[in-house]
């Protein structure tokens, strides 16, 4: 299964996607690929100054296309922007995959994007308001970061996929 089905990551901004993405893609022998270096590679800046730019309707438009273009060829791991989810298509697309939410409280997720300058300003509250009726749409699996390592949540998408866990050290 793991080499026949992508995996997405979904969550809030600062619940840990690239980092635990990073951590399964290595255990499953996929490429990684996020949102932030998507839109840096394509369209030369990360989230924040292309919404400043061209304005968050177009970012988010930007985000979506990177959902469905690496949806769309060999299996990887893929670390989504929450802002795909309002979209029909990429929910759709995303029935192919498994879908992995890291999730944890508002005040965990604010704390952690204290310490990030690359994204668009944001309230945990409003944002999970906005989408957590699509988060438990698709998710296939719900991990609380607030609790568990990006480890412990790379071993739990493992056991959930059926496959061994192992010592990924």
């Amino acid at each position: 299964m793991a080499k026949n089905k992508p995996v997405v990551m979904i969550g809030l901004m600062g619940s840990g996607k690239t980092t635990s993405g990073r951590l399964i893609a290595a255990a499953l022998g996929l490429p990684f690929t996020d949102s932030d270096q998507y839109l840096q590679d394509r369209y030369g800046a990360t989230s924040a100054p292309i919404a400043a730019r061209e304005g968050k309707e177009t970012l988010h438009r930007y985000e979506a296309e990177h959902v469905l273009d690496m949806l769309a060829g060999e299996p990887k791991v893929i670390a989504a922007a929450a802002s795909t989810l309002e979209s029909p298509e990429v929910r759709a697309a995303m029935g192919r995959a498994f879908v992995v939410w890291v999730d944890a409280t508002d005040d965990v997720l604010a704390r952690r994007m204290r310490t990030s300058d690359h994204r668009p300003d944001y309230d945990p509250a409003t944002m999970r308001a906005r989408r957590e009726r699509f988060f438990h749409e698709v998710a296939d699996l719900v991990c609380d970061v607030g609790v568990l390592s990006p480890e412990q949540v790379r071993d739990e998408v493992l056991r959930k996929m059926g496959l061994p866990d192992g010592d990924h050290t």
